[in-house]
């Protein structure tokens, strides 16, 4: 597969074209399956991810050999690919919790990916290398997650000791109009906590609707923490817990 060296290849692309390297043997897993499963956020620069017996593959391409069944494998405009199922499996054995998490969030949003699914496939290899940390990564997963931060947010809270976050909470008003869908969040104490990215700063119109939005939120009764790039850990647990001390009583954990 031949292309101009300045070419700005998808992770879809190179993943095409490790297959055709791999004479088209090989089967593509991990992260480069999740892009061809269309799941957001995949680094198109990262090796590109083969099952395949190959020793030494040229840069760029990342080999491993595992055992996998027929019914783990589907074909993607003719290349073999990792089921979601298997492909989940994978990334929560091969990378770190809070990375294996985000990634298998990503899929699962875009594809209709169970976690059954990935636990049943899991019951196959019991002596697999990972196979707890695996386990507990599943138990995390979240489709509701729009950002790898997202993600790291909602791990930090239930880290830290808090109820697990319910994600994309809709509010509506007092007539039933829509007025916003919430990152994530506790509904029943309606505390909130959004993320929000650079386009939120630097877009005027961005800007403004979150302004207004809020105002309404504040008019609901919501507590809203707004998290940051620039935000530390440290800071995002103090304000969320203050969020939840002006919210709750010691005795019963009513709204006040």
């Amino acid at each position: 597969m031949y292309t101009s060296p300045d070419a700005n290849l998808t992770a879809v692309q190179r993943g095409y074209a490790a297959w055709l390297w791999s004479r088209r043997r090989g089967v593509v897993a991990g992260q480069s399956a999740s892009a061809l499963h269309r799941a957001k956020w995949v680094d198109a620069q990262a090796p590109v991810q083969l099952l395949y017996e190959h020793r030494r593959p040229p840069a760029g391409i990342h080999t491993w050999l595992d055992r996998v069944a027929d019914d783990e494998i589907q074909a993607i405009t003719g290349i073999p690919v990792t089921t979601p199922a298997r492909t989940a499996l994978d990334l929560a054995c091969r990378y770190p919790l809070v990375e294996a998490v985000a990634a298998i969030d990503a899929l699962a949003r875009a594809t209709r990916l169970k976690v059954a699914d990935v636990e049943a496939i899991a019951d196959r290899y019991k002596g697999h290398r990972n196979i707890r940390r695996a386990g507990h990564a599943l138990t995390l997963v979240d489709a509701g997650a729009e950002s790898p931060r997202e993600t790291w947010l909602r791990l930090l809270l239930i880290e830290a000791g808090y109820p697990r976050p319910q994600t994309q909470i809709p509010v509506h008003g007092e007539y039933g109009q829509l007025v916003a869908v919430l990152d994530m969040g506790w509904e029943d104490v309606k505390i909130a906590l959004e993320y929000e990215g650079d386009h939120h700063r630097t877009d005027r119109r961005q800007f403004n609707r979150d302004v207004a939005r809020f105002e309404a939120l504040t008019d609901l009764r919501w507590i809203t923490v707004r998290v940051t790039a620039e935000d530390t850990q440290g800071g995002i647990l103090r304000r969320a817990a203050a969020a939840w001390s002006r919210r709750t009583c010691s005795e019963g954990g009513k709204i006040a």
